[in-house]
């Protein structure tokens, strides 16, 4: 299959660290955009789980970013794991895009430490969040052209996914009892904008980077995005019934509601974690065809 890059134990643990990174980076984001959109009507421990999940993840990214530049560096250098820890490799993938991709998430990710702290820090916190969805489109297959299509899709992408992704921990919350219930029709209200952004942008950034229909089935590329979509349609459809079926049945207090709800959530972050790989999988590995 064209488009698809040889697959060594260095690889794996690459595509695993990276969908690690992206993990770290949407709950970071995540959980500060929850906290602003969310602030008024979200119970104060259900925005403390949020703020704490958001820094949490902060810190595991910038610990994240210090394993990928070892494992990079081993990549390219064609030593093997001894050029993890070679000076002149760091230095070159520090002076490659990856290094300035580095250094905005790595201050992105810092700055989001800022949520911890009351009143007008969380506008340090979401202008860190900027940065890190920023920082993404510095690197790997965003870098084509055209640079400025791709790259405003991918931040639009990214921050929408990441509203999703961090609101999941403290949805969960808030469906203990009937109490969440308008904070959980809030969301479903605005899940509706965002994951029409989401998947608007993806679909953009899918035409930009396939070139045409008939390239999807001919590339690793593209079969590569076709499962990912089937991940996030199954997706969409738990979303759904979280609408429209279960968060009604916890407002009517119908037995079993909470814990269903729960479960579904519970469902949604798997299957988050499943598109994770997929898309580390597909830009660690594969070359959209526009590139070929």
């Amino acid at each position: 299959m064209s488009g698809l890059a040889p697959i060594d134990a260095l690889t794996v643990l690459a595509i695993a660290v990276k969908a690690a990174g992206y993990a770290a980076a949407l709950l970071a984001m995540g959980g500060v955009l929850f906290s602003a959109v969310f602030s008024r009507l979200a119970e104060p421990e259900v925005l403390r789980l949020a703020r704490r999940i958001a820094a949490g993840a902060a810190l595991v990214g910038l610990a994240v970013l210090a394993a990928r530049f070892g494992i990079r560096a081993a990549r390219v250098s064609g030593m093997g794991w001894d050029g993890a820890t070679d000076p002149t490799m760091l230095s070159f993938v520090w002076q490659s895009p990856l290094g300035a991709a580095a250094l905005w998430r790595g201050l992105g990710e810092a700055a989001i430490l800022a949520v911890l702290l009351p009143g007008a820090w969380l506008w340090i916190a979401l202008g860190g969040a900027v940065a890190v969805a920023g920082s993404y489109a510095q690197v790997g297959h965003s870098l084509g052209e055209p640079r400025a299509a791709l790259a405003g899709l991918l931040v639009l992408h990214l921050l929408a996914a990441a509203l999703w992704v961090g609101a999941l921990a403290p949805l969960s919350r808030a469906a203990r009892d009937p109490g969440g219930v308008p904070l959980l029709h809030r969301f479903g209200r605005v899940a509706s904008a965002f994951v029409a952004v989401l998947a608007l942008a993806g679909i953009g950034l899918a035409w930009l980077l396939a070139g045409s229909l008939p390239e999807l089935f001919g590339t690793a590329y593209g079969w590569g995005l076709i499962v990912k979509v089937a991940m996030v349609t199954g997706l969409l459809g738990l979303a759904a019934l979280n609408k429209w079926r279960l968060v009604p049945a916890l407002e009517t207090a119908e037995p079993g509601a909470a814990s269903a709800l729960r479960r579904s959530i519970a469902l949604e972050g798997a299957a988050v974690a499943a598109i994770l790989v997929a898309t580390a999988a597909i830009t660690t590995v594969t070359t959209p065809p526009v590139n070929l």
